[in-house]
């Protein structure tokens, strides 16, 4: 007989307790997702989720600014910016690339798998490395499509300079991170960097932008800067300087170009030059603006401003006389000697023949300090304040006594350093009518400052003597422009040895003139260091660069010949004629 099964009732009590337990999980389930997502003041809490999301997701990304733009005065670029994309890495993450990857990547960069490899191994600490910079967007494009794990790029710019070696020095370069560090470049760094921008973006584990989220900081883009340079000259100076150079087989050069109204270098030209475009092959001193570096004794070039001098003491006269013969002069220990004994000379002609004995005597009788001073006034071993990075202010010593021998080469040249800038801006001051006006290197829209410093009348004189030393009886014929009238000093100077003393073989040698003489628009100084083929007068090698430069220079700033062509002549001759048999 079966037992019956007997229910016993489950107690209220316990029915509600496990009732309670069963609704109350769905509640703490909820309060502790509340806590971990909702909740920011909780121990992991929102805030906590939320920072460690960001951390492995958010970043802060540079934008580059766009380096100012730098041009001639007629706009011409001179240095560019262009958008160049560098490929970056995570060394940490490209090591689960696979070893193909490894070979394309390596081949892609032009390196062998195991230079890459040892690349890699010297960041495994590190989150972050360039793999290579710069390179081309469809270059780098190629490299990202290879999806190698942990391998980015980013945007940047690279300087292009568009003039390439011709404006090399003047302009500069900047370093691989767009920073200033040569010429124009370094010295308005500031004005032409501008300021990088900051922008949050979401990222992948691979570094890849997935989002842009928000812009923090706008990148400001430098300021451009139009230099007072005419590009259409400073090619033409290029060009004869280089010529030149290479025929002399000189060892270096420079030319400036001023512009007398205004006092701005529309040209400086140095040799040996380089490419800022591929600096693979830059050799030793090509980097150096020679016209601005580099000092010199200015020698025979500054005579003129002795006769200046003179004409200013009040004891001669642009007709004074100077007996000149036997053609040399002993003074203590030294002997002054002409190429041939010129007998009486007046001032035009002692310039004119470049007389050592002329210059000399009259020299003699002037004060020594006020000979210096003169050349001070003109700013002679003065930095000009161009703002130019290192450049060079020369040396104009002050003799507390002055023997005999200092005395009358300091007269003509020797025993003090300026450079080509320099002595640019001291012929400006006879080119203007005694007014000295500061140089600059940046276009202006206002005038430099000015300040008359000699009797217009005094400058006019020497000014007049100078156009006898570029006639066919003076020293410097080879300067004179077809078309235009010329006014200019030839210059061949001794270099001092390094172990004191000046060498008998070793010569620099230089041309300073302005043109039209008449009214001067144009002020060119060129210097031809060490020519070494024989020929080395300034008056040969220096005077045709200076014909050639300022001659085309003339006519692209289309200034009005002064000479009447033969052709005009005659006709203007024959139409005097008729005029007068008619009346």
């Amino acid at each position: 007989m079966a037992k019956s099964v007997v229910h016993t009732p489950i107690p209220r009590w316990r029915f509600a307790v496990i009732l309670a337990f069963i609704t109350a999980l769905p509640v703490i389930l909820l309060w502790k997702i509340a806590q971990l997502q909702i909740l920011p003041s909780e121990h992991r809490g929102s805030d906590f989720l939320r920072s460690e999301g960001d951390s492995r997701a958010l970043r802060m990304q540079v934008i580059p600014a766009y380096r100012g733009l730098i041009t001639d005065r007629n706009g011409q670029p001179l240095a560019v910016s262009t958008p160049v994309t560098t490929v970056i890495a995570n060394p940490q993450q490209i090591i689960a690339a696979t070893a193909a990857q490894i070979d394309r990547l390596a081949a892609a960069l032009d390196l062998s798998p195991s230079d890459l490899q040892r690349r890699l191994e010297l960041y495994r600490n590190k989150s972050f490395m360039y793999l290579s910079r710069q390179l081309p967007a469809s270059q780098a494009q190629a490299i990202l499509e290879m999806q190698v794990p942990g391998v980015d790029a980013r945007q940047e710019y690279k300087r292009f300079y568009p003039a390439g070696e011709v404006t090399a020095q003047l302009v500069g370069i900047t370093d691989i991170d767009d920073v200033g560090q040569e010429g124009i470049e370094l010295a308005y760094n500031a004005w032409l960097g501008g300021e990088s921008g900051v922008r949050k973006v979401l990222q992948d584990p691979s570094r890849r932008v997935i989002k842009d989220i928000s812009l923090i900081k706008a990148a400001k883009p430098g300021r451009e800067l139009r230099l007072s340079i005419d590009l259409r000259v400073q090619y033409v100076a290029y060009r004869a300087l280089k010529a030149a150079v290479h025929k002399h087989g000189a060892k270096s050069g420079s030319v400036v170009v001023l512009d007398v109204e205004s006092g701005e270098v529309l040209a400086m030209a140095n040799q040996p030059s380089f490419n800022p475009n591929d600096r693979s092959v830059v050799k030793p001193g090509s980097i150096r603006n020679r016209a601005m570096l580099d000092l010199i004794e200015p020698g025979s070039t500054v005579k003129p401003f002795t006769m200046l001098a003179a004409l200013e003491s009040g004891l001669f006269e642009a007709n004074s006389e100077i007996d000149t013969s036997p053609g040399r002069l002993e003074v203590d220990y030294k002997t002054f000697v002409d190429p041939q004994d010129y007998g009486r000379l007046n001032l035009t002609q002692i310039l004119a023949k470049s007389s050592q004995v002329g210059t000399t005597k009259i020299a003699l009788q002037l004060n020594p300090d006020s000979t210096r001073e003169l050349f001070e006034r003109v700013g002679l071993g003065e930095s000009t304040g161009s703002g130019f990075p290192a450049e060079a202010a020369g040396n104009l010593p002050a003799h507390r006594s002055w023997d005999q021998v200092t005395q009358a080469t300091f007269a003509f040249g020797y025993g003090f350093s300026v450079t080509s800038l320099q002595l640019a801006r001291a012929y400006a001051v006879l080119a203007n009518g005694g007014l000295r006006r500061e140089v600059s290197l940046v276009a202006n829209d206002d005038q430099l400052e000015t300040n008359s410093i000699f009797d217009a009348g005094q400058v006019g004189d020497v000014r007049t003597m100078l156009k006898a030393v570029t006639s066919k009886q003076g020293t410097g014929q080879k300067a004179m422009i077809k078309g235009y009238t010329v006014a200019g000093k030839t210059g061949t100077l001794h270099k001092v040895k390094s172990s004191g003393g000046y060498d008998d073989h070793r010569y620099t040698a230089s041309f300073a003139g302005l043109a039209p003489a008449d009214n001067p628009r144009l002020v060119t100084v060129v210097i031809i260091d060490e020519p070494d083929r024989g020929v080395y007068f300034g008056g040969l090698v220096a005077a045709p660069v200076f014909s050639e430069v300022t001659g085309n220079a003339l006519r692209l700033l289309q200034v009005t010949p002064d000479i009447q062509n033969e052709y005009s002549a005659r006709v203007s001759a024959l139409a005097a004629t008729g005029k007068r048999e008619k009346s």
